[in-house]
């Protein structure tokens, strides 16, 4: 019992007691819900935009699909797949931060995308749906955020049907050596500078930057899914493995 209260887990650089991280990734999100955007933009020099195309075009999803996107955010991938799955289908955006899912509702509503898509808020380690309810499974940019990986892959196993799929989007590992140097330097020099001054918060952005570096590398996560229990998992990285697209099936 002492163990597991003394257990620490990583938020950024920083170790903490594993009970509070979730509470200080929710303080981030909360800071940074309104420039989240823009955030995005800055981490990737935009290119976030054309790596979420390949990922929904990736996916696998059909017309006529259910899929669950976890931590949705501001409604990007919700968006990309309310055009696959079509009238029939449907799309279930959710976030454990409120903040962040009425960004991505008010978001989704602008653009007039309402028909197929639902919100709730959830924890990805515990997910309130019935085991095979989901043809595929989602998350963007948000699994290195989560406290404990295993227990959402785990639920993520869980919730799809038969031979659905997860998909994982996520920075990842550099491994294109001439980037390395300049993806540190953009990371840990300019990028908190730029949270300072544009959202005018730097200890966020400094966090996000650090937690890209703990999240594991990609061979790793591979495994982490086959622990899971998915199958035929891969992955492909893109711009030189600064972000990687892994997928897993449920057998």
């Amino acid at each position: 019992m002492n163990q597991d209260k003394n257990k620490t887990t990583h938020f950024g650089y920083r170790d903490v007691p594993v009970k509070e991280k979730a509470g200080l990734v929710r303080e981030v999100f909360d800071s940074v819900a309104g420039s989240y955007d823009l955030m995005n933009d800055l981490m990737s020099l935009g290119v976030h935009r054309a790596w979420k195309q390949d990922f929904a075009f990736r996916s696998g999803v059909m017309a006529g699909d259910s899929v669950l996107d976890l931590a949705g955010g501001t409604g990007d991938i919700a968006a990309l797949m309310s055009k696959r799955v079509g009238t029939n289908g449907r799309v279930l955006l959710t976030d454990i931060n409120e903040s962040m899912l009425d960004v991505g509702r008010r978001r989704l509503e602008d653009r007039g995308i309402v028909s197929n898509v639902e919100f709730a808020l959830v924890n990805a380690e515990s997910l309130p749906f019935k085991d095979g309810e989901f043809d595929a499974v989602t998350i963007a940019f948000g699994l290195r955020n989560v406290t404990d990986k295993d227990a959402a892959l785990r639920e993520m196993y869980r919730v799809l049907k038969p031979r659905g799929r997860a998909m994982i989007l996520e920075f990842s590992a550099v491994e294109a050596e001439p980037l390395k140097k300049i993806y540190d330097t953009w990371s840990f020099g300019v990028l908190p500078v730029l949270g300072k001054f544009i959202a005018n918060d730097e200890a966020s952005y400094r966090y996000l930057a650090e937690s890209i570096r703990k999240h594991p590398p990609q061979e790793e996560l591979a495994e982490m899914m086959r622990q899971a229990g998915f199958g035929e998992v891969g992955f492909r990285n893109l711009t030189g493995g600064i972000v990687a697209i892994h997928n897993g099936t449920r057998s």
